[in-house]
């Protein structure tokens, strides 16, 4: 059993900032990557942010410069400076990792944290 768990989202006003934090935990054999996803009301989830193992990371045109992601053994943090109401939306982390006696990697989820900037 693998969890993906976020935290951290909440109410800011525009130019404001925030930070999420995602841990994953169980029976965890190794991560390939973790990332975040947005998803504004009536539109796809959308990926914002990534990061492997080897520290390689991606960022959304939409969000460079603004949002940073990092990570500490299975936790990933999205530190968010000068949101905008376009940053609007239910963020989700994914883990992309293999379990204890699997023989190839899965998508893990998180049940999402909301974000609301306002303008």
């Amino acid at each position: 059993q693998v969890q993906v768990v976020e935290s951290g989202g909440g109410l800011v006003q525009a130019g404001g900032s925030l930070r999420l934090s995602c841990a994953a935990s169980g029976s965890i054999f190794s991560i390939n990557s973790m990332g975040w996803y947005r998803q504004a009301p009536g539109k796809q989830r959308d990926l914002v942010a990534s990061i492997t193992t080897g520290g390689t990371t991606y960022y959304a045109d939409s969000v460079k410069g603004r949002f940073t992601i990092s990570r500490a053994k299975n936790t990933v943090y999205l530190q968010m400076n000068s949101l905008k109401s376009e940053d609007t939306g239910a963020y989700y982390c994914n883990a992309d990792l293999f379990s204890y006696g699997s023989h190839s990697p899965k998508d893990y989820w998180g049940k999402g944290t909301l974000v609301t900037v306002s303008s």
